[in-house]
């Protein structure tokens, strides 16, 4: 297992990886890949060290009551889901190891995605053309971003756009659904009757501690040459929502309360959710704050992501910072 506690450290591991793209050695393990159709650069895609699943989904996932579940911090961040009545929490402590939960909640069939190296927290419907697709790793990062895989076409897809890159499903877009990335004692409060992702063995990982230590307080993102963001931190969070015309700083949002948009949508941040990309143990990180978005009352998807990446896959979109 690998655990990495500087960002120095983890810098050099992935740096000893990036390998150029080679869909020649590529077809070696992606016998069923069609490399003729293709929406980016292969230059674009590099190896981030693992290979096919090498950082395992989960396809199994196990739950407790809610009322049952005493390990997890009260400030812990977790993606909060609900669809047709049914509440479920996916703790980031288990997310950040596993980075894909292939799930089905009211009968709906979910993928829940975390990519640490852009903090991108992510829940797609996986239904599509007729198909139930369930989702694995490549190994292979675009932009710093996860490239995930489907186990049907074995086509890859960029998780940051829930869209489809390499392979069969090239241009195809999942469904993007709601979802809160919030603190454990945030979600328990609402739904104090729901369920939460349960580790299948604690011997998998060393669940509640942070691989990626300082990585949220690092200068630069690991395996990205690109253009950075103007008037804010590359790895300061911004927010923003399923338009990306615009974000809003996490600073910005974080001084004002509350930001009201004409479309009636509402944007809060409230205090109380620790990082889980800056210190050992996730529930010892600095506070970043909780963000809800809702329109008439309801909750709408929103993203809180580090600001390099969003500029990244939207560089012409507005920046509020201030």
């Amino acid at each position: 297992m690998l655990k990495i506690f500087t960002t120095a450290g983890l810098l050099l591991f992935l740096w000893g990886y990036g390998a150029s793209a080679n869909p020649q050695v590529w077809k070696s393990e992606w016998r069923k890949t069609d490399f003729t159709k293709h929406s980016v650069p292969f230059s674009e895609i590099r190896s981030g060290g693992p290979p096919k699943d090498g950082i395992p989904p989960i396809d199994t996932p196990k739950f407790a009551p809610v009322g049952d579940v005493t390990d997890i911090g009260k400030t812990e961040p977790v993606v909060g889901l609900t669809i047709k009545g049914q509440t479920v929490a996916y703790p980031v402590r288990l997310l950040i190891w596993h980075e894909i939960v292939n799930d089905t909640v009211a009968g709906v069939p979910v993928t829940i995605t975390f990519c640490p190296l852009c903090n991108a927290a992510i829940v797609f419907d996986r239904r599509l053309d007729g198909k139930v697709l369930d989702f694995g790793t490549t190994g292979k990062l675009r932009k710093s971003d996860l490239v995930m895989w489907d186990r049907q076409t074995e086509s890859w897809w960029q998780q940051f756009l829930g869209e489809g890159i390499v392979g069969e499903m090239t241009g195809k877009r999942l469904k993007i659904l709601p979802s809160r990335l919030e603190s454990w004692a945030k979600f328990k409060a609402r739904a104090p009757h729901g369920k939460v992702l349960i580790p299948t063995s604690d011997r998998m990982r060393d669940y509640g501690s942070n691989p990626y230590v300082s990585y949220d307080s690092s200068p630069l993102p690991f395996l990205y040459d690109g253009e950075m963001p103007k008037g804010v931190a590359p790895l300061g969070r911004v927010v923003s929502l399923s338009d990306k015309s615009q974000a809003w700083s996490l600073d910005f949002l974080r001084k004002r309360g509350n930001v009201k948009l004409p479309d009636g949508t509402v944007l809060k941040w409230e205090p109380g959710q620790s990082s889980a990309l800056d210190t050992e143990f996730i529930h010892d990180g600095k506070d970043v704050g909780n963000v809800t978005a809702q329109r008439n009352g309801e909750d709408i998807a929103y993203f809180v992501d580090f600001a390099f990446a969003f500029h990244a896959f939207y560089p012409n979109a507005t920046l509020h910072t201030q």
